[in-house]
């Protein structure tokens, strides 16, 4: 490359601890080149969980909003964001803009960028459960930001399809694989982290839940589900990290506080937690990540929602939708505990979220493109 090819200045917008981790291989490839100046924004839509992320990462924002606040309504946060992105943008006049997924603070920067006309890149683009509101707000926020963007990153054929399908035009969509799977990479090839074992005779169950569709009565029948699952099957011990919002935290801790095989814990840090889910039987969550990262671990996964937006995994037999009644997640979970066969068959020996070189591609992307505008 031209030594005195100009470099182009790219800002990485992240808000909660998914982005963080979708996006820290993008960061770390667009740093690792001397054609582009990477600057991380954060803005701690969710504050905790982002920081923890963000120094697993090794990644220090260079500038942090700092907009969480207590019981945010999505309104109040989406025109604070709007507003404090639509400052850096006019102070700083990037090239372009990234963020990834589907939340508030993708919605708002995606926004923002067209309303001062810089182009913005959208990470894991066209994932779709065609309802609006479900998942709420994702579906809309993700849906609308592929009408701003100018770069769409699929992370499969599927997603590509989708993108297609809303006349979005084909030379604007890069099939690229998901990042979370070169995050995945990244992190077993660690060296200082522990390995993590089920004990002789053991058989774990992960669950997480954090989607806003399951608070309530949903949360509370998850629950009676894996209280009933534990007392019924003595070798089944659940590994809970309960996310810290208080409308997850309180019932879960009220419903299976106490048990001496149901382990709840905060939240995991990302490279343990990677391991962790490594050494499950199986795996319950709401999760979109995880329905991604557990497959290409050979663990499977039953997802406690009504819809989702990765098929990709149902379609290979590694993930099943078993909603949220407790007499389906019984039923699901124990057909798995007693049938070998039937457990044997959701494992598969490849992914179909790509191979671990999403970042790559996009930062390819890139440089093409700003090579071209050179």
């Amino acid at each position: 490359m031209d030594n005195d090819m100009p470099v182009s200045k790219i800002v990485v917008v992240v808000g909660t601890r998914p982005e963080v981790i979708k996006m820290a291989p993008v960061i770390h490839a667009l740093k690792r080149s001397p054609q582009f100046a990477c600057h991380v924004v954060a803005t701690a839509q969710h504050r905790e969980l982002m920081d923890q992320a963000l120094r697993e990462f090794n990644i220090e924002p260079d500038l942090d909003l700092d907009l969480m606040q207590p019981q945010q309504s999505l309104s109040a946060l989406t025109c604070r964001l709007l507003t404090q992105v639509e400052r850096l943008l006019l102070e700083w006049r990037p090239d372009a803009v990234l963020a990834q997924g589907d939340t508030s603070t993708v919605f708002a920067t995606a926004l923002s960028c067209f309303y001062q006309q810089v182009p913005f890149g959208h990470v894991e683009a066209g994932l779709r459960t065609g309802d609006l509101g479900n998942p709420f707000p994702e579906e809309l926020n993700r849906t609308v930001t592929s009408r701003i963007a100018k770069w769409h990153f699929a992370p499969t054929p599927r997603a590509r399809g989708n993108l297609l399908g809303e006349g979005i035009a084909p030379q604007a969509i890069h099939l690229t694989g998901n990042t979370v799977i070169d995050a995945l990479h990244q992190s077993l090839r660690r060296g200082d982290e522990p390995t993590e074992g089920a004990l002789d005779g053991e058989r774990r169950l992960l669950v997480t839940l954090h989607r806003r569709e399951s608070f309530g009565a949903p949360l509370l029948d998850i629950c009676t589900a894996i209280r009933h699952l534990v007392d019924r099957n003595e070798d089944l011990r659940v590994i809970f990290p309960v996310h810290p919002n208080p409308s997850v935290k309180v019932p879960v801790e009220a419903a299976l506080g106490g048990h001496p095989r149901i382990e709840l814990c905060p939240s995991l840090g990302y490279h343990h937690f990677i391991r962790v889910m490594k050494s499950a039987f199986l795996v319950l969550s709401d999760s979109g990540g995880i329905q991604e990262e557990a497959p290409a671990l050979g663990v499977p996964v039953l997802v406690l929602r009504n819809e989702t937006e990765r098929q990709e995994a149902i379609e290979h037999g590694m993930v099943k939708l078993v909603g949220t009644r407790t007499a389906d997640i019984v039923q699901a979970v124990q057909h798995l505990l007693d049938d070998e066969g039937l457990y044997s068959s959701m494992i598969k020996d490849q992914s179909p979220y790509g191979d671990g070189m999403a970042a790559e591609r996009i930062v390819q992307v890139l440089t093409a493109h700003f090579s071209t505008c050179a």
